[in-house]
């Protein structure tokens, strides 16, 4: 089949090149407002749905398109991207010294049927001081980035105490779980 990744991100394109999927890449503007009963994993399912739901009448016989969508979770809620530098710092700062979890859900679609999966991971922060939170912000500008952050990023290699699932889930696609879902699909 031939694979379409329905993503703006930078790190999704790296990671699906990295699994040696061979794919084009296509932008997808869809609402990615969801009902507000949704709770931790169901979040970024619903929205990888309404992701695909937006660019199927695009897909032709043959094409796979593979969206996803990663919030952080915290405290019973959820945390997109950032607004601005403020809000980036506000989330941060609620992120410092807890253990949170990062939810990715991923659909696979093409015209003869469809699929969806999520995957969960426990990551855990130290504490963050106010310094350390403005340095990442001015210098990473992680506006584009669930939570705030990235992991691969300064804060990651300074912060993150414990992972406890995949990391590249934190990153925004759960390989492992993607390829037994390719090779089920």
């Amino acid at each position: 089949m031939d694979i379409i990744l329905g993503s703006q991100s930078p790190r999704r394109r790296e990671l699906l090149s990295g699994m040696g999927v061979v794919f084009r890449a296509v932008n997808i503007h869809a609402d990615e407002s969801f009902p507000s009963d949704l709770k931790g994993a169901d979040i970024p399912l619903y929205i990888s749905r309404a992701k695909a739901e937006a660019y199927r009448s695009e897909l032709r016989p043959g094409e796979l398109l593979i969206t996803a969508d990663t919030i952080v979770w915290v405290d019973g809620m959820q945390l997109g991207k950032p607004e601005d530098e403020a809000d980036a710092g506000r989330m941060l700062q609620m992120l410092s010294g807890k253990t949170h979890q990062v939810f990715t859900g991923v659909t696979l679609t093409s015209l003869e049927k469809q699929t969806s999966f999520s995957d969960a991971t426990d990551v855990t922060f130290r504490e963050i001081s106010a310094d350390e939170i403005a340095y990442y912000v001015t210098q990473y500008r992680p506006l584009d980035k669930a939570g705030a952050y990235g992991i691969q990023e300064w804060i990651g290699y300074v912060a993150c105490t414990g992972l406890k699932g995949s990391y590249f889930n934190v990153m925004g696609l759960p390989t492992e779980k993607l390829h037994e879902a390719l090779q089920a699909f």
